[in-house]
């Protein structure tokens, strides 16, 4: 992989408080990389230190192959996104696009066609004389995005960028934003505490827990194989039967046990609950032993009212090559 940001050791310490903790990251040129993890794990810190807006208390950053210690945010070859947009509201999208070109040796002439290029990238261009305040949440972002792009930079940061949005505008700006990185080539580093979002974007996601990186992999790898308890937990519903998590679109509800050999395991059970969600159907179970499993089932077929009802005895079936391992809390990245 050729390398465009390279995170060696880099531990960030606020008092005697370690926010991000000797992480260790390579990530590849082209690539869109998220930071995945819940509130306090350390990757807004991390992502601020890659601006320039933080220093490492230990460790090293280097960007493009340039060591970045002592290097200023405006110094450095990316730019940085955040979720409140801090757009200028007295100022035009124009205007506020080629705020930051004031601070790069660009000749006036050039900046029209810098400017006009940005807001065709993001799908802006006759919105040039309105103010953020005549504009939509989705426009007041892109024209957040177009004024990061028109620098150019080598890296983009992004920090929660779609949290202020609303969840079918949010699901639409996804799409968006992994198209126009596809068509940018340039690298994308992308902090969320959203799992569903990670997955649909990334090319690969880093999972950080307490300042530290649990699991650092291609996003289906990290969905379907996850290395400790916590990623398998974090990244959505699992179950865990001794040692092993299996998640809940791989198990379906029987009427009878699996038969013995092949690779098919089984567990009887007593239905608690069901959810219909129009997709899909959740159904919470209890073993024998008081475990409660999930599991879910796209809808293909007409739903079915009488089909596995709540304190029926049931079987939960599992493909054994769907059970995946747990091996330890941390993998040491």
């Amino acid at each position: 992989m050729d390398s465009c940001i390279e995170i060696r050791g880099v531990t960030k310490r606020f008092g005697d408080f370690a926010a991000v903790d000797r992480v260790t990251l390579t990530i590849g040129r082209g690539e869109f990389f998220s930071l995945l993890g819940p509130s306090g794990c350390g990757k807004t810190t991390l992502l601020r230190m890659l601006a320039g807006f933080e220093h490492p208390s230990e460790g090293s950053l280097l960007i493009d192959g340039r060591e970045m210690a002592g290097v200023p945010p405006y110094d450095r070859p990316v730019n940085l996104v955040f979720q409140h947009y801090a757009l200028f509201p007295h100022l035009t999208v124009a205007r506020n696009i080629s705020f930051g070109l004031r601070y790069q040796k660009i000749i006036r002439r050039e900046e029209p066609a810098r400017i006009a290029e940005a807001m065709e990238l993001v799908r802006l261009s006759g919105l040039e004389n309105r103010k953020p305040d005549q504009l939509s949440g989705g426009q007041r972002q892109r024209v957040a995005l177009a004024r990061a792009l028109v620098l150019r930079p080598k890296v983009l940061l992004l920090d929660e960028p779609l949290g202020a949005l609303d969840q079918k505008l949010r699901k639409e700006m996804q799409v968006e934003l992994k198209s126009l990185q596809r068509r940018l080539g340039i690298t994308f580093v992308f902090v969320t505490h959203d799992q569903e979002e990670a997955l649909t974007m990334s090319d690969r996601i880093a999972v950080m827990n307490g300042g530290r990186v649990e699991q650092a992999e291609a996003s289906a790898t990290i969905f379907e194989r996850p290395a400790t308890r916590f990623v398998a937990a974090f990244l959505g519903a699992t179950n865990i039967i001794e040692g092993a998590v299996v998640r809940p679109e791989k198990m379906v509800l029987n009427v009878s046990a699996a038969p013995d050999g092949g690779d098919w395991r089984s567990l009887a059970v007593v239905v608690e609950e069901r959810v219909y969600q129009g997709i899909n159907t959740i159904w919470t179970v209890r073993t024998d032993d008081g475990e409660r499993l999930t599991i879910c089932r796209q809808n293909t077929t007409p739903f079915d009212p009488a089909a596995s009802a709540v304190g029926e005895k049931q079987f939960v079936w599992w493909d054994r090559r769907h059970a995946v391992p747990l091996t330890g809390e941390n993998n040491g990245h």
